[in-house]
């Protein structure tokens, strides 16, 4: 019997969300479940929103409505905030995605992880650190397909390998995660990395230029690495003292 199907608010910051970029959202939204719940909040007046119009009815997505009642304050967000936590109480949903580029969402996205809630993020690159992080797995809207946002060339470019090797917090996460996942001999299914990834931090390959975590572990090449039909072993790199250790032990064994 296959197991039900996970269930998804999407909740939309419209003010700080491209409407261009909705299908792919979507798309990306249907790999981790069915957005069943489906809202866009803004002030619907304002000229600002126009492109969200023929978006709103074309993917069945609910426009929340919140008058800006004083200059400055952002009241879509707040409303937002408080439908979350209206969807949270009611527990009959299994996860939410949150597409705004807006850091203000950080708490929200810490107090939904509180309760036991996968959070999918998406947001252009300018999205500050401390949202991407908090989400469960943080996406950038160029790194999907579909239309493309206005600088979005150098956001989507592969990382070279110096790039890749100079970004300490990425190398950290991959070799914990492939000592956590390795076997005696230091080998790990590259696919038990990724989940393992998956419970540290928010993480997507795309956002370093590459589709799969295999060709980012080869782009960045300082991991070992071997096929064994369909699937991919990796291990870290002894360290030299290591190195030099076991050929001394061995030798020693040998007599």
């Amino acid at each position: 019997m296959s197991e039900p199907e996970r269930r998804i608010a999407l909740l939309i910051d419209a003010d700080n969300a491209p409407a261009a970029k909705i299908d792919v959202i979507l798309a990306e939204v249907a790999r981790h479940g069915i957005a069943n719940v489906r809202r866009a909040y803004g002030n619907w007046k304002s000229p600002h929103l126009k492109g969200w119009e023929a978006t709103l009815h074309e993917y069945a997505i609910r426009p929340m409505q919140q008058f800006a009642y004083s200059t400055g304050k952002n009241a879509s967000d707040m409303a937002m905030v408080i439908d979350a936590m209206d969807l949270l109480y009611a527990r009959n949903l299994d996860g939410f995605a949150i597409v705004s580029s807006d850091a203000d969402f950080t708490p929200l996205v810490m107090r939904l992880l509180t309760d036991g809630m996968k959070v999918y993020g998406f947001g252009e690159k300018k999205t500050p650190e401390a949202f991407r992080n908090a989400c469960s797995k943080f996406t950038y809207l160029e790194a999907l397909g579909g239309e493309a946002l206005p600088d979005s060339a150098a956001a989507t470019r592969p990382k070279t390998s110096q790039e890749l090797r100079n970004d300490t917090r990425l190398l950290q996460m991959l070799r914990s995660a492939v000592e956590a996942a390795s076997d005696e001999d230091g080998w790990a299914r590259l696919s038990t990395v990724g989940s393992q990834i998956g419970n540290q931090a928010s993480f997507d390959p795309r956002n370093y230029g590459y589709g799969k975590l295999s060709d980012l572990v080869e782009a960045i090449g300082l991991f070992e690495s071997r096929r064994e039909n369909l699937n991919i072993w990796v291990r870290n790199p002894p360290r030299s003292g290591t190195k030099k250790a076991a050929k001394k032990a061995a030798k020693k064994a040998a007599g």
